[in-house]
């Protein structure tokens, strides 16, 4: 019981997907696949920072 509201909208989203038609860049597609950025390399996050850590639990270890 109860199901039938997620049924719906389940239904709802796959028959939006199939029947929208989509204008797909194939271009960013294979620059995207392909690594290719076009983001300038300043804006990129240093590997040793985390945007989340300051959320981190302190009493939990990273395995």
């Amino acid at each position: 019981m109860g199901r039938g509201r997620a049924k719906a909208k389940q239904t709802k989203v796959a028959r939006d997907l199939k029947y929208r038609t989509h204008e797909t860049d194939f271009g960013a597609l294979a620059k995207e696949l392909h690594g290719e950025d076009h983001h300038s390399s300043s804006s990129e996050v240093e590997p040793d920072e985390d945007d989340w850590a300051d959320y981190a639990d302190p009493r939990r270890r990273a395995d």
